[in-house]
This record gives C-alpha cells, structure tokens and sequence, in this order.
C-alpha cells in the first residue's frame, strides 16, 4: 500500500470513529435523556456520512456501530422488558422529492420481478407520526405490560405511564362484525404523542410556574421530546398530567395463530385494530402504484401545517401480507416499508442579534435574529424566545449557534444553543446576557412586570404605535364610550393610511377624511361622524374602561368612578387611596398608578378632553349617601330611548343595583316593549313595574 493509501485509510478511520462518537452520544441525548443536542436534519446527515464510509470499508463494520442497532438503550430506573418480536426500523427515504416514492416503487417492483405490463402494486400510505414508539401487549383482550422500543430488542416497562394515556385502551372492544375475536396474545405497536395544541398550553403552564418562581421546572423543546419525557417519569401521577395521545400502525406477537393466518392485507389488520378500539389516523389510504404514492406524498405535504400534530414524513408499506412475507428485510429493515420525509422542522444557525418586538396588548417579546435558514420548508429569519426568563434560561446570546424548529403555523422558536465543543462554550461565556429594556422600544414608555407575572408590557397603552389599534377597538366598543359603526376593518384602514395615531385623532376626523376611503360611501361616513359625536357624551366608569388600563375592567371602573366621583382624581391617587376601593387590590392599584404615571397618557386623556368628551361628574360620595342607594331594579324588555347598559349605568350612578333576576327583594322592574316571563313575576310578587319614563322621573327627582 503507498503512503498517500495509507494516509487516506488513516483519515478515513478518524473520521468514521468520529463520526460513530457523535452519533453514539446525539442517541443517548435523544434516547436516553430526552434532551437532543442535534437536529433530525443534522443526525440524518451524519448517519449517511458514516454509512458511506462503511460501504468504503465493509471489514471496518462493527456490532457496536450505530448503523447496526436501532436505538438507545433502556433507562436503568425501569424494568427491562425483551420484545418477543423485534422492534426494528424502517428505511429512511431521504429524497424528500417525487423521486423518493418512484425510487421506493421501483425497487418493491424490482424485488418482486415484475415487468412493466403487470399491475401497479397495492401499498397503505401512512403518517409518519413524531413522537415515542411503543408496543402494548394484551393478554385477554387485557393490556399487561407497555413497554419502550429501546434497543429494538429490549426496551423499557412503562405500564403505569401507559395507562394513564386515554386514547390507549385498557381493555378490547369485542367487534362483533369481525370475523375474528380478538387474539389470546395482541402486541399492538404504535406512536405516543403530544398535539401542538397540548403543547403550548403545557409550556405556557410551565413558563408561569418558573415565574413564579418553583423549582426545578422547565420549558420543553418539542412536543416529541415532551411526550418521550412524560412516558419516562418515574412518577405516574406526573405522567398523568402531561396531556398524550395515540395512534396504532402495527402489531408484534399475535397468538396463537399468526398476523399472515388472521389477514389478507395490512389495511385489514389496521381496519381490525380500530375495531377493537384502537385510534388509527385518517389520513391513512390504499394507494396502487409511484403516481398514488406522490400524490399522498404531496397532498400530506401542502396540509401537514393544518394537521394538529407533529409528523416529519409519511409511511409506505406493501399492502398485500404475503408480498411483505416474499420481500422479507435486509439487514435489520423491510424492503417492503419506507419512511419518505419532508424537509426537517429542526435546523442550525447563528444568532444576529436580539430584537424586543412590541405585540398589539402591549406584550415584550425577545426576538432572535436569525441567519437565513431553511426550515419545515419556509426561510426563517426572525424566532421567539417568548420571554426574558425563557432567553436567560435557554442562555441565548448574540453569535451563539441555536437550534431553530418551526413546526405547522406555530411562531419559530430557538430551542437551544449548541455547545458541544469547548471552544463554542468559551466563546458563549464571553457574550453579554439578555436583558429586557427598561422602556418600550416603540413609544420609549416604562416596560414592568407586575409580580408572578412571565411577560413584560408597555405601560403607555395609548400612545404607543404598537398599541393603537388595540387601544381605538377597545375604547370604541359597546360597553366603553360607544362608537358605533366603527368595526376592526375600518379601524385598520384608519391606522394603516396613517390617518389615525392616537386616539384624539378619532374626534378630528371629518367627513371628508372618511369619504375619501375606499369603499366607503357617502352616508357611512356621516353615520360615522355622528356616532362620534353622539359618544362625546359618556359616564366617567364608561370613559375609565375604555383608556384600557391593565387589569381594570367594567366593574373596576364603576368601583373607582363611584369611589373618587372626579377623573382627576382617579389620575392623582396614590396606591394607598386606590386600595381603599372595593375590588382593587396591591396589583390593579400599581397598575392605575403606573399608568396615570406615564406623561403620555395623562396627555391623551386631556386632549380627548379638549375634544369634548365629557361626563357628569360628583364628589365621591358612597353609595349610602346617594338618592337609590339601598334600591335594587332589574331591567326587562326593550326601552323606547334608553339601551339597557345606559340605563343600568344611570341608576348605579345613582346608587342603585340593578340585578339579573327578579325576587321578593326586587325594589322596582323596569320593563319595556317585549317583557317576558320577568315581568310575569314581577306581576305575580306584586312588585312595582316602572316603564322608562317613570325611571327617567324618578332618576331627575333624585339628582
């Protein structure tokens, strides 16, 4: 052999235990830890670079390569269950084109020796579901034992865990239509996972537990790695509160007549399992042929985003039992099954730099700056990080390498840095942290985070552009001052034309301004003007809920109305005289105050005064020393001029409560056109029934 030989060989050889030590330790993290360090993407790669060597070498080819097994191995913490019938892979198609279905047909047709005038061959096409393999053996139609794939050949027992997951039967169905009871002996082999739905909230669930400062929680990066970590705890009754689902694809052992006596076809088997009670995803079809193939192929492709679960490929298997039985394995995989992936939800790239985005509430949110990369098939620029404790938990920095997942229309996120080198860790630690700006970056308000809570705001809700349409809808609405007409879309038309910037600017748009909007006719806009200036005329409770100050709702704002009776001072109250009102506690009174703080919108509030809202106004008296106080009314039926909240709101000011349902203690019934069974009561209590004048009569004696 000459030197440049031998050179190549050494190289070669470092290379491949290089690439066996990388792939050895991505499975234990994957496997064994439930915490990956790599994406799929980047294994898949590595996978292939090792199997390309292997081929180069044939005689280099060990028991122990990870190209010989199939998975990690079973954790020490559970009982060690052996698999009467292997658990083995299937062949990944890593052509994520047409081409990989073609290539797939090609070769069954190829095994079985068919020409090209014989019939197109028969296949199931199957989800390739993202979550934790698992066999389930029924005894009697009775599940004993659930237990991890592992190593293929022996994996872990995870009964307890299992049964906790309720898709997962705990006893068989008795399909009376089959042809067949259920078997003596049924491993029933399918996927344990976690819906994207389920997964968000668990994550939400645990953001506001690390907020609230509890100890030893954390955010979980998928919902593969979330439903792999729940099948695994050591506690049930933590198992339990992790929200899993199943789907079944397959069988181990049947007894005591084989799966090839009992059917014909694997969609048999499927229909079969579903009978006995088991879920199988709908979207599996019989498909003949490369062209059907494709077709699932891609038709699962362009709706994978609207599925409510993780997959990253679909699933082809020969249909026909007896063909599969012909096909038989190659080394450790079916020649009559493939996995055909689509593009990864995983990816690396760098870190640019961390933006703070401001949401339409008022939200912070940290924001990484990605590198392009190609990512569940989209280019990904921009990921959350959802929060500042989630960035300083994930330690996310500037220039740092990250794992990015997008995965159907949920927000890219970086789930981790990558620092599997010294070097990358070295260079980390020089990186400035993340920290959360004191100010909003939009209108330069003070940012807070009230105590327990995970997330920062803006504190300067009506001057802040972030803000503005969210601010107008709400000011704008029902049960606030009452703009009638003015609806989401042409709010957005107003905001996005510039026309509008802050709320002031509602009351100084003229006919003409709303005229010349496309599709906005003459007497819309003049019905707009005059919705205007009918909502000029408001309640000081109506006004106090519409400037949509944090945690202060209707009931909040007539508290603090009849409290203070003065807008002004609302707006100057410490925190000590706001928590001497009924219904505010420590956070709502700091909330107010925060807010009133803020030199914008203390000057919003005086200009929507110069533009002539206005309410009527008093001294803060109590409810005791007011003209109703002690009188409680309910309103039924429809009144001739006033709406019902105007009227519940003139008497409150007054004093008065006013009550849903009619009883012994009812004071008065106010009932208008179309009264019903209320004023039936009314009638039979003998209670006094006022119609809308005698109210509006009595509210005008007791100004």
């Amino acid at each position: 052999m000459t030197k440049p030989e031998t050179e190549t060989q050494d190289a070669d050889s470092q290379q491949l235990q290089s690439l066996r030590k990388a792939l050895h330790r991505a499975d234990h993290n994957y496997y064994v830890q439930d915490a990956p360090t790599i994406p799929d993407a980047e294994y898949d790669r590595l996978f292939r670079e090792l199997q390309a060597l292997e081929a180069q070498h044939p005689d280099w080819v060990t028991p122990d390569s990870p190209t010989q097994r199939v998975g990690g191995k079973p954790l020490d913490a559970f009982a060690a269950v052996r698999h009467a019938v292997p658990m083995l892979s299937i062949r990944t198609e890593t052509d994520t084109e047409s081409s990989g279905a073609q290539a797939f047909d090609a070769r069954v047709r190829k095994e079985l020796e068919l020409t090209e005038a014989a019939a197109p061959v028969e296949y199931v096409a199957e989800l390739k579901f993202d979550g934790l393999a698992i066999n389930l053996r029924y005894e009697a139609g009775v599940l004993v034992q659930a237990a991890t794939r592992g190593d293929g050949e022996n994996g872990e027992d995870v009964t307890q865990n299992i049964r906790t997951v309720g898709q997962i039967p705990l006893q068989l169905v008795s399909a009376q239509h089959l042809a067949m009871p259920v078997p003596q002996v049924l491993e029933v082999r399918g996927e344990v996972y976690m819906r994207r739905d389920d997964f968000e909230a668990l994550n939400e669930r645990q953001r506001e537990r690390i907020a609230q400062g509890e100890k030893g929680e954390k955010t979980f990066v998928n919902p593969r790695n979330a439903a792999a970590g729940a099948v695994r705890q050591l506690d049930p009754a933590i198992a339990a509160r992790r929200p899993l689902s199943f789907f079944a694809y397959g069988v181990g052992e049947v007894a005591p007549h084989s799966v090839g006596r009992l059917f014909a076809t694997h969609m048999e088997l499927l229909q079969a399992l579903k009978a006995w009670g088991f879920p199988v995803a709908d979207a599996t079809r019989v498909v003949r042929g490369a062209e059907e193939l494709i077709a699932f192929h891609q038709h699962i492709g362009q709706t994978r985003d609207q599925l409510p679960y993780d997959i990253d490929g679909v699933v082809y298997k020969v249909n026909s039992l007896a063909l599969q039985q012909r096909l038989g394995f190659v080394s450790r995989e079916p020649r009559w099954a493939v996995a055909h992936k689509y593009p990864a939800q995983e990816q690396m790239t760098t870190v640019l730099a961390i933006d703070v985005q401001v949401g339409r509430t008022g939200k912070l949110t940290p924001v990484a700056k990605l590198s392009p990369v190609f990512v569940g098939g989209v280019t990904v620029t921009n990921a959350t990080l959802h929060n500042e404790d989630e960035a300083r938990r994930k330690d996310v920095r500037v220039g740092d390498t990250v794992i990015v997942r997008r995965a159907g229309d949920v927000i890219p996120e970086v789930v981790s840095v990558v620092q599997d080198q010294a070097d990358a860790q070295a260079a980390h630690a020089q990186r400035a942290l993340f920290t959360m700006p004191a100010t909003c970056p939009v209108c330069g308000s003070a940012a807070v985070r009230e105590e327990g809570e995970a997330d920062h705001r803006c504190s300067g809700g009506l001057f802040c552009n972030a803000q503005r349409k969210q601010a107008i809808l709400h000011f704008a609405q029902r049960r606030a001052v009452e703009i009638e007409g003015l609806g989401d879309k042409l709010v957005e038309q107003l905001v996005d034309a510039n026309v509008i910037r802050t709320l002031p600017d509602l009351y100084r748009l003229g006919f003409t301004a709303l005229a010349s909007l496309e599709r906005m006719a003459d007497k819309s806009a003049q019905n707009i003007v005059d919705a205007l200036q009918k909502s000029k005329h408001t309640t000081l409770q109506r006004f106090l809920f519409g400037l949509g100050i944090r945690h202060v709702g209707e009931s909040t704002a007539k508290a603090l109305a009849r409290h203070f009776g003065a807008l002004d001072a609302i707006m100057d109250a410490t925190v000590e005289q706001l928590l001497q009102v009924n219904d505010v506690g420590p956070i709502v009174a700091q909330s107010i105050r925060t807010f009133f703080e803020q030199p914008h919108n203390r000057e919003v509030v005086e200009q929507l005064r110069a533009c002539g809202i206005h309410w009527e106004e008093g001294t803060g008296d109590s409810d005791a020393a007011k003209p109703l106080a002690g009188l409680t009314f309910v309103l039924t039926g429809t009144l001739p001029t006033l709406g019902r909240d105007d009227a519940k709101d003139r008497i409150e000011a007054a004093g008065g409560k006013v009550s849903g349902s009619v009883s012994k203690k009812t004071s008065y019934v106010v009932a208008g056109s179309e009264a019903g069974s209320k004023l039936a009561k009314a009638q039979e209590l003998g209670l006094t029934i006022l119609d809308e004048s005698a109210l509006l009569e009595m509210l005008q004696d007791h100004r």
